[in-house]
Formats: structure tokens, sequence, C-alpha cells
């Protein structure tokens, strides 16, 4: 039998933050619905306004209550000068077993991947059994990268996955069009570190800490346009550090693997590559998906590592839309 690892509660952690989130929903520009079940569902950029602080904000309930989400002044990109920085008391967790949207949620026409601390609740996909993690919480908020409300049938069965009433259920919807939705896909900066970090095999145990921070680009007209601009911001504009336990020359290993410049698909911006691909997420190369520039720390020696490279002209292209 596995053992469970010991872990903090996502879903504790973060509950404090989905109700601020909900108190302050006027003044954040998020719509608020309670549904004849008792889920409520906060609209963060579908038919209200949202922003750039309410954007803040669900970063940090998707890391789980175990990180901070804060803007930043960047001068990297001129033109651009807000970036989203990440810093995190416990990376893996947050990241992988919190933030990361692994949870792909569909029943009719609706589609939408879920991240956020009802993953480590319903604790059904793979990465749980590796990282030896369910989580124990009174509730559930799930963020959906969608420009659709869910149908009732839906929320029921993800509560029900949950193993709590819909009375304890949390949906917050970003549309990766909005403000809010921009930031909380540029918040991931971190997490598409570790995650492929995880996919190049190494061990997840000997990441001990890390931060990012990427660039806030401007929200785009449709779907395609986000998608495009906030894969860019990362993939272009994302800078990361990681402090690891182990050898030294595994810490370099590391820092060589993990930019987005070891992928055969780096160096056009993200749209062109997705529309190579018919549209098809899946197609694109995995190893794309990970920031511009890392540097992994060994702390057995002190030394670090560094490797990728900003592309500032691609980023521009992709914020300006030309």
């Amino acid at each position: 039998m596995t053992h469970m690892t010991k872990r903090p509660s996502v879903g504790t952690l973060s509950a404090p933050l989905v109700e601020a989130l909900v108190r302050d929903a006027e003044s954040l520009r998020l719509g608020i619905e309670k549904t004849s079940t008792g889920a409520t569902i906060v609209d963060g950029g579908i038919s209200v306004r949202g922003g750039l602080e309410a954007g803040r904000r669900i970063t940090e309930i998707c890391l789980g209550g175990l990180g901070q989400a804060k803007f930043v002044a960047d001068s990297r990109f001129p033109g651009w000068t807000t970036a989203i920085q990440i810093t995190t008391l416990d990376p893996v967790t947050a990241c992988l077993g919190s933030q990361y949207a692994g949870w792909s949620l569909s029943e009719g026409d609706f589609f939408a991947l879920g991240s956020g601390p009802a993953r480590a609740l319903w604790a059904k996909e793979e990465l749980f059994g590796e990282l030896c993690y369910k989580d124990e919480a009174a509730t559930a908020a799930l963020v959906l990268e969608t420009d659709k409300r869910p149908p009732d049938s839906l929320i029921s069965f993800i509560a029900k996955e949950c193993g709590v009433s819909e009375e304890k259920l949390t949906l917050i919807l970003t549309p990766t069009t909005s403000l809010a939705g921009s930031v909380q896909v540029v918040g991931r900066v971190l997490e598409v570190a570790l995650h492929k970090a995880h996919a190049i095999h190494f061990p997840l145990e000997r990441i001990v800490d890390g931060t990012g921070v990427a660039p806030v680009p401007p929200p785009a007209a449709d779907f395609l346009g986000g998608m495009g601009r906030t894969n860019d911001a990362v993939l272009y504009g994302g800078e990361i550090a990681l402090y690891v336990e182990g050898p030294e020359d595994e810490a370099e290993q590391l820092a060589n693997g993990l930019p987005s410049s070891t992928s055969k698909d780096h160096g056009r911006p993200f749209g062109e590559i997705f529309a190579g691909y018919n549209f098809d997420f899946y197609a694109c190369d995995a190893g794309l998906f990970s920031p511009a520039v890392v540097t992994v720390t060994a702390l057995s020696t002190g030394k670090s590592f560094s490797a990728g490279a900003f592309e500032p002209a691609l980023v521009e292209k992709s914020f300006r839309g030309a």
C-alpha cells in the first residue's frame, strides 16, 4: 500500500483566500452566483470586467495557500513594465499538488481544465500517486479556464468527486481573454518549470524551494490570442530559480534541460506554433512549456547554474499583436 506523504492541506490553507475573494467581489469587479444547490460560482471575467488584482488573488488560491503572487516592476521588456512574481513555501505541493491544470472536465459542449486546491481532494491524476498525496479539507475550490458557466450536472459531479456538499464548493471561472485570466496563467511560470522537471525525471523530493517571474501581457480580443500572449510571456519572458538537493552535476543537468529553448518548437510566437499543429494543444512539443531562463542552485555546494535566454522581440511582437 502506498503511504500518503504528510503535506500541508492546500484546501484548508486556501479556504480563507477563497472567502476573501467572494467577500471582496464587488471591489474586485467579480460576479458571484449561488446555484440552486448551493455551490458558489465566481465569474472572473465572462460577464464582468474583473481585473489584475483579482488575477493575483486567484493565482494565490491556485497555489493552495502555499505561495505568494505579487506585482513587481520589470525593466526587461520596454513597454511591459509589470511582472508577476511567484514565491512558495513548498513548491512541489503548491505547484504540482494544486496549481497545475490537470483535471480535465467536459460535458456536452463544455470543456475546461481544472486547477487549484480541489484537485488534491479528487487526487485521481497519476501525478498524485507519485506525490503520495491526497488532501482532506472541509471545502473545495477549483479554478476553471473557461468563458462559459459549467452545467449544473458537472458542478454536482465535481462536488461529489471532491467528497464535499455543493454548499462547500467554489468554482472560479477565468477566461483567457480577461485581465484576471491573463494574470493567473502567467502566474504559472514556476509551475511549468516544476512540471518539466518532473517530465525529465528529476526527483521532485529534491526540489526544496523556487521562485519565478514573468511579464504580465495585455489581454487579447479572442481565446487564441490570449493563449498566445500568456504562453509567450512565460516561454520567452519567464525566469525561475530552483534550489535543489543532491550532486552539483545533476543540478547543472537540470538547468540545461529546463529552458523552453530546448524545444524544437522554440523561436516563434506560440500562436504560430499552435496554428501549425492545427490548434491541437497536445500535439505541441511538451518540452516547450517552460520558462525562458532558469537558474538552479545546488544547495550541497552553493554553486548555481543558469541556462536559456530571453526573447524580447518575440515578447514585443506577441504583446503588440504584430
